[in-house]
């Protein structure tokens, strides 16, 4: 008999095994190397093809500011509050746009509608390097935000599809640490491409967008090709793989009936209401709009800091990349100890403190050195909050259409913190910006205690799941069942 067919008699006698219920998956890990092979070839497949995704959302929306520095108002002929209206509108269309991008994914399937969403919004990018007005710029922002609001809560209800519980919020901080790392590759980006001038009759504020617009319709119709619906139709996987990957999610959701119920889960108005009503949903989408309201302002004053330091323009572009590498790799450790200690809420109440004093000092010095040293605090601390935050409620919201509900309502509400960055920080509060400063510590604040409220909440629910005040649920197959477990 051949090695193979040694490995893979085990290997089945597994699977039967798991789907009898008489492995647990804790069990199945500590005794097999399968479980391993198959997130090995998950995470090198799709994650890479979500960051690059999430990489291009984060270059299209933001190339904008980079387009100003290069004439874009003068150009266009607008004045600094119409530009801030249509940084606005953008923020308007992309938050209506989640909820029925999330609701649709299913029907339409994450391996079609996530690249039609990256490439469309990749030719309304790219359209942006042509407008000649004020109109056009503002109904060019409203196409970006529509075609692009689906894709965050698209993956993030994507990759609960694929991974367990305890696996992810580490892959939404790996893919997420490409939106810090946006922060640093879009200035120079932009950089290199200027060095284009007016070549082809456009200037260097069109070719910005072109180009980065072109790059981005490229990835998504790459993506179409690569990207799996699940992983029983992954094709890098082997039959063997496929059959034990969807046992093993089975497994994890405490025997087959939650995964089975949502495999054939029919739309219902119910589960979104469900979803709508949840308070875990309205906890978590304040304190991640507070998230937001940083991270959407944070590359506003971090050029005026370090030119404050004594550096030109270009030289505080290279500056600028540091603060968002060290939040890189904050931001992955924070992920792996939440998955590692089953932990999402506790990690945040640690976390996010970091970003507060970073913003009550800076808001309350004047030196540009201790400024930029706080700026680290602030991104470690903004950026590595995310992973769990998003991670946290879809873990706890079981049910296809609630989960799809809860992870686009969550991110519509916290992209209201757009509207927040583009208003609380005018040119005629720099380059002090207390103002701007203190609104946002304020918001991490009430973010901080709302954290701690549904940590609270859930272990409560969990309490009086185990004090049986939820056997009427018993069979459901959702999160009201009491066998499921709601993560702190």
């Amino acid at each position: 008999m051949s090695s193979s067919e040694n490995n893979e008699t085990p290997n089945k006698g597994i699977v039967v095994e798991l789907e009898k219920g008489e492995l647990s998956v804790d069990q199945l890990d500590a005794n097999t190397h399968l479980t391993r092979k198959i997130l090995w070839k998950l995470d090198t497949r799709i994650l890479p093809v979500l960051a690059l995704l999430f990489l291009c959302s984060f270059l299209d929306r933001t190339n904008v500011g980079n387009a100003r520095l290069y004439g874009l108002e003068k150009d266009v002929g607008m004045t600094d509050h119409q530009y801030d209206q249509g940084l606005a509108v953008f923020y308007a269309t992309y938050i209506l746009s989640e909820i029925p991008s999330n609701l649709i994914l299913k029907k339409l399937t994450p391996q079609v509608w996530l690249p039609c969403l990256t490439f469309f919004w990749g030719v309304v990018a790219m359209c942006l390097g042509f407008v000649q007005n004020f109109a056009g710029f503002v109904a060019a922002r409203a196409l970006l935000g529509l075609t692009e609001g689906g894709l965050l809560p698209g993956m993030v209800l994507y990759l609960s599809s694929i991974y367990t519980r305890g696996e992810l919020a580490i892959r939404i901080g790996i893919f997420y640490t490409a939106a810090s790392l946006s922060g640093a590759f879009g200035g120079l980006l932009a950089r290199g491409i200027a060095e284009i001038g007016t070549r082809g009759g456009l200037s260097s504020w069109r070719w910005i967008f072109v180009l980065e617009g072109l790059f981005t319709a490229l990835v998504g119709i790459a993506a179409y090709f690569i990207l799996p619906n699940g992983i029983s139709t992954a094709k890098f996987l082997t039959p063997e793989q496929r059959e034990f990957g969807v046992s093993r999610l089975h497994a994890a959701s405490h025997g087959d009936a939650g995964r089975e119920r949502e495999a054939h889960e029919i739309f219902s108005w119910s589960e979104v209401i469900r979803g709508v009503l949840s308070f875990q949903t309205w906890f978590t989408a304040c304190a991640y709009f507070g998230i937001l309201s940083g991270l959407y302002s944070f590359g506003l004053f971090l050029p005026t800091i370090i030119e404050g330091m004594g550096y030109t323009a270009n030289e505080a572009q290279l500056w600028s990349v540091i603060p968002y590498a060290a939040a890189s790799v904050v931001t992955v450790i924070t992920a792996y100890l939440s998955d590692h200690f089953r932990m999402r809420g506790l990690i945040m109440l640690c976390s996010l403190p970091l970003a507060i004093i970073g913003y009550g000092v800076i808001a309350n010095v004047e030196s540009s050195k201790v400024k930029y040293g706080m700026t680290f605090l602030m991104a470690t601390g903004l950026y590595s909050s995310v992973p769990p935050v998003l991670g946290w409620l879809s873990n706890n919201s079981a049910g296809h259409y609630k989960r799809a509900t809860t992870s686009a309502l969550q991110l519509a509400i916290a992209n209201c913190g757009g509207f927040v960055a583009v208003f609380i920080y005018p040119k005629a509060q720099g380059p002090e910006y207390h103002e701007g400063h203190t609104i946002v510590m304020g918001l991490l604040c009430a973010g901080w205690f709302l954290i701690l409220c549904n940590v609270l909440y859930c272990w409560n629910v969990n309490r009086r799941k185990a004090a049986g005040k939820y056997e009427k649920y018993t069979g459901y197959g959702d999160d009201r069942d009491p066998t499921f477990k709601l993560v702190l």
